[in-house]
């Protein structure tokens, strides 16, 4: 076979799928298209059902064509949904009551195709501006409190249909008086909620509201079979009644609509900002809670800005053609991906198949019975509400997660979705709050005496430093510091602020900081002051993820001051050496001494060297040397296998990353003996040492050194095992400050 004949058939192939795909979601989406078109206009009385059912077609034809051709989910199918039924229900019935000045029924269809035209164009803003990102990060309590608010609303706005309640009868008052209901709705939603849960195990050809649909239309036409008068089709309450079967009259319709457009006024346009706001949340949450979804079944991933750019506009579209808007549906999405539906193909497929039927089959959608359309909205709102929350009230820690969604659904069922969505802001507002206070900006806490710099210390400074390392607190922070944090901070170093002599900050992992945060900080410096302790900043960093420059604005806070007792460093180690020299003047440990160069006697490495008479022949290798400060002792690579004792100054190793900046491996000071290593295997040097001061040094070269072990060789072995001895102790107290650090 050859490759074009393989590459056409499989090309076939694929179209089929697509074909079948977009079918299948056809059959899911159309039936509910209709039946949440017709939940949005029954408030405006019977004679709009029919315009409902044609809002709901128009809706899923728009939809389907426009949204997959400009939009980022290439396999999502879009159709109206739930929560654009229950804003617009919601927003016809209170137009209707319109306080002191209600609409009649015929004026309010504009307004809410206005309001899904400017929820479409809010969509399409949201997706130019990037904030498909922002929507996907809303709390999921929040998510679930308004898709089951919307849930209750749509089941509590069909329970009259099911039941065949009269239009002016509202309320428990009907639903407990029997003599209201309508015996023949009854059997019809329930034969179609029995049908469309018992669907699965009828057949898994159909999808669940087609075979729900079927069995309450069988039912109808049955009970049609006794009662002559359900077959008339014109004045019938229970079903939909004839809709627009031409163009022309849909056309027609739409003229008449548009024209009562120059008798609004400003201060009706004002009043739909609310609820188109909250219907383009709504819509674009549930598309992109279906896209991740997607993503997961199918290992893609959507482009959500491009996503909410082509539903905005698609629910542009049919808004303009008097349709319902929508958004990416689960179902018909699921039912698409199962049957073969692999592109955006599949979605224009299942718009051009509702258009089909809207242009072949309109007389018959005109015999859907409403009780009917309600049992299956009812189903929909059962499986729509999240039953999984009330397991949040198992667990301590997540009972103020249900609350949040109890909260939500209460304000949405008594009040509105519209107040339900400021509700839920400020109730993710405050979720993030309190995930933010749980987790603390103290990433880790140490004591002086548990970490110290890489500066070298003789065993008295040493010794010094340990006993009066309690009084240096050093805090690595990270995460944002602003002012759901700063009390809980303030908290955790209330007690060092109070003793310490010396509070670092390693500032390293922030990610943000506040004007709270700051004046925070300046109290801390205000209680250190008073004590004539310091606050010490460590390793700031030059631009956070915002684009601010935080030592700049500590600067133009007023922070930083010379008056202040404020100090910055580039890095931790920088910070901890300056405090440790500071705490060795305070305690006035070899003070006196640091001026005078000391004599190789001097040195710990040579101790008791007079009594055996060695140290005379030590001498005959070692030269003196002078370095002013900043010159290089010696460079990473360099042959030498010097060993160098500092008789004054101190010599900073250190190391180049691949960033190009040194880091800093450790710091000798005055007595301290460097260049060990080279010296020992005569390697080359594997980093750089710099003299930070002016620095007089003794050279012990290791070739002049070798001679006079061959000469005297209690020479070498006392040397080798000063230096061993040393390199253990240095690796002992390494090895205590990383268990400090993993403790920690």
């Amino acid at each position: 076979m050859s490759s074009a004949h393989s590459t056409k058939i499989h090309g076939v192939a694929k179209l089929q799928g697509e074909l079948w795909g977009g079918l299948a979601a056809m059959l899911v989406a159309l039936p509910s298209a209709i039946a949440f078109g017709v939940a949005t206009y029954a408030p405006l009385g019977a004679g709009y059902v029919a315009t409902g059912a044609l809002a709901g077609i128009l809706g899923a034809v728009a939809l389907g064509i426009v949204a997959p051709l400009l939009g980022g989910a290439p396999r999502l199918i879009s159709a109206p949904c739930a929560p654009a039924a229950a804003v617009m229900a919601a927003l016809a019935a209170g137009l209707l009551a319109g306080g002191r000045s209600p609409l009649r029924p015929e004026a309010v269809p504009l307004l809410l195709t206005l309001v899904g035209l400017i929820a479409g164009a809010l969509q399409v803003l949201y997706g130019a501006a990037g904030g498909g990102r922002l929507i996907k990060y809303i709390p999921f309590p929040v998510v679930s409190g308004y898709l089951s608010g919307v849930a209750v609303l749509i089941f509590l706005s069909q329970v009259p249909r099911f039941f065949g309640l009269p239009k002016d009868v509202h309320g428990m008052e009907a639903l407990l008086t029997p003599s209201l209901w309508k015996g023949q709705s009854l059997i019809v939603g329930g034969v179609t909620i029995a049908a469309m849960l018992g669907a699965p195990r009828l057949t898994r050809k159909l999808p669940a509201p087609v075979v729900g649909l079927c069995g309450g239309m069988l039912a109808y036409f049955g009970l049609g079979l006794l009662d002559g008068n359900l077959l008339r089709l014109e004045h019938n309450p229970l079903v939909i009644g004839p809709i627009a079967e031409t163009g022309g009259s849909v056309l027609a319709s739409l003229v008449d609509r548009w024209q009562g457009l120059g008798l609004l006024n400003l201060a009706t346009v004002k009043t739909l900002l609310v609820p188109a706001l909250t219907l383009s949340a709504l819509l674009s949450i549930d598309t992109l809670k279906t896209c991740v979804v997607v993503d997961a079944l199918t290992r893609s991933r959507h482009r959500s800005n491009r996503e909410l750019v082509g539903q905005g506009a698609g629910n542009i579209v049919s808004a303009l053609v008097g349709g319902m808007p929508g958004a990416g549906t689960m179902g018909a999405t699921l039912v698409n991906l199962g049957s073969g539906g692999t592109s955006r193909l599949s979605g224009v497929f299942e718009g051009v198949f509702s258009l089909l039927v809207f242009l072949l089959l309109s007389r018959l959608v005109g015999w859907v019975p409403i009780a009917a359309l309600a049992g299956i909205l009812i189903v929909v709102a059962f499986r729509m509400f999240d039953r999984t929350s009330f397991h949040l009230l198992k667990q301590h820690s997540t009972v103020l997660d249900f609350c949040v969604i109890a909260a939500v659904i209460i304000v949405a069922v008594a009040y509105s979705l519209m107040a339900a969505a400021g509700v839920g802001l400020a109730l993710a507002i405050m979720l993030f709050i309190r995930e933010q206070m749980r987790s603390s900006v103290i990433r880790r806490k140490l004591g002086g005496h548990q970490i110290s710099s890489k500066k070298q210390r003789l065993p008295a400074e040493k010794e010094a430093l340990l006993q009066a390392g309690r009084q240096t607190t050093v805090c690595e922070l990270q995460g944002n510091l602003f002012f759901g944090t700063t009390d809980r901070l303030f908290t955790d170093l209330e007690l060092d602020l109070k003793h310490s002599h010396a509070v670092i900050l390693d500032m390293r992992r922030v990610q943000s900081v506040d004007f709270t945060a700051a004046h925070m900080l300046e109290q801390f410096e205000a209680l250190l002051a008073e004590r004539g302790a310091h606050l010490v900043f460590s390793s700031l960093p030059a631009q956070l993820p915002s684009g601010q420059d935080l030592e700049g604005y500590f600067h133009h806070l007023g922070i930083v001051r010379a008056s202040k007792n404020v100090k910055i460093f580039s890095t931790l180690d920088d910070a901890l050496e300056w405090t440790e020299d500071r705490t060795l003047e305070d305690l006035r440990q070899a003070a006196a001494e640091e001026c005078r160069p000391l004599d190789l006697a001097e040195f710990e490495l040579v101790r008791e060297f007079e009594q055996d008479q060695t140290l005379e022949a030590l001498r005959a290798c070692v030269q003196e040397e002078f370095l002013p400060a900043g010159a290089k002792v010696f460079h990473s690579g360099d042959a030498s296998a010097n060993l160098y004792l500092i008789r004054r100054g101190g010599v900073r190793i250190s190391v180049a990353l691949d960033s190009g900046k040194p880091m800093c491996l450790a710091t000798f000071g005055r007595g301290h003996f460097f260049g060990d290593m080279a010296f020992l295997d005569r390697s080359p040097r594997s980093a750089d040492a710099l003299a930070t001061a002016d620095t007089d040094l003794y050279v012990i070269s290791r070739d002049r050194f070798d001679e006079v072990v061959r000469a005297q060789p209690l020479v070498g072995i006392k040397i080798f095992a000063r230096l061993a001895r040393v390199l253990a102790t240095r690796l002992r107290h390494t090895d205590a400050e990383l268990r400090a650090l993993q403790d920690a």
